[in-house]
C-alpha cells in the first residue's frame, strides 16, 4: 500500500503529460495507464484516517480557535496603526490589563456590542470616549478621571493592541453572550440589578442590557 501511495501521484502526472504528447492511436494505452494510477491513489487513500484528512484539508478554522486566546501567538502580530484599533486597544489597556487574555478580549466584545447598538455611537472611538467632557462621568472611567491615558506598560499595551486588531478585524464574539456593560467586584452600580448577568472573567462582571422597544 505505501508502494502505491508513493507512485499514484507520478503515475498520473506522467500519464497527463504523455497524453499530449501521443499520437491518437497510443492514447488507449495512455487512458489505461491513468486508470490503474488513479485506482492505486484512491486505495491509498482509503487507508489514511478520515481525522487526519480533516485536519490536512482545512487546517484553518482549527489553528484560528487554538490560536486566537494564546498570549504568545497575540504577541507576535504586528501592530496596527488605525483609529479604531488604537481606541480599542486604549480601552482594552486601561479597563483589563490585569486581566487574563480571556477578560481583555471580553472587554473589547463590550465596546463592539454597543457600536451595533443603535443607542451608542457607531464607532469604536466614539464609543470609548462618549462623554470623555464629563469629569466622571463618562461611559468608561479612564476616559474621564483626569488621569494620563498613556499606556506605559510595553507588554500590555502589545498584547492590547493585538486583541483590538483581532476583534476590529471582525473575530467572533463568544464569551460575553452580547454583554454591553461590565464593572468590577469592587462596585455595584444600579443597573447591575436590572440588567442580565452573562458572565464573569477574573475581577470584572459582564452583562446584557435590555432590548429597547421603539414606541410607535
Amino acid at each position: 500500500m505505501r508502494f502505491a501511495n508513493r507512485i499514484a501521484p507520478l503515475g498520473v502526472a506522467m500519464a497527463l503529460a504523455l497524453s499530449s504528447a501521443l499520437p491518437a492511436a497510443a492514447e488507449l494505452a495512455v487512458e489505461q495507464g491513468l486508470a490503474i494510477a488513479l485506482s492505486a491513489e484512491r486505495a491509498a487513500m482509503r487507508s489514511v484516517p478520515e481525522a487526519l484528512i480533516s485536519r490536512v484539508t482545512a487546517p484553518q478554522a482549527e489553528t484560528t480557535a487554538l490560536r486566537r486566546y494564546d498570549t504568545s501567538f497575540l504577541m507576535t502580530m504586528p501592530q496596527a496603526a488605525s483609529e479604531q484599533v488604537q481606541c480599542l486597544q486604549e480601552a482594552i489597556y486601561h479597563e483589563s490589563r490585569g486581566e487574563d487574555v480571556y477578560g481583555q478580549f471580553a472587554v473589547a466584545e463590550v465596546i463592539l456590542n454597543r457600536v451595533d447598538l443603535p443607542n451608542y455611537p457607531s464607532t469604536v472611538c466614539g464609543v470609548v470616549h462618549q462623554n470623555a467632557d464629563r469629569l466622571n462621568a463618562c461611559q468608561f472611567s479612564y476616559a474621564c478621571n483626569g488621569r494620563s491615558r498613556a499606556m506605559v506598560e510595553p507588554r500590555a499595551r502589545r498584547l492590547a493592541g493585538a486583541i483590538a486588531q483581532i476583534m476590529v478585524s471582525g473575530a467572533p464574539r463568544e464569551l460575553t453572550s452580547g454583554a454591553t456593560h461590565f464593572h468590577t467586584t469592587g462596585v455595584r452600580p444600579r443597573w447591575a440589578t436590572a440588567f442580565q448577568r452573562t458572565g464573569q472573567f477574573g475581577s470584572h462582571l459582564f452583562y446584557r442590557e435590555p432590548v429597547r422597544l421603539s414606541s410607535n
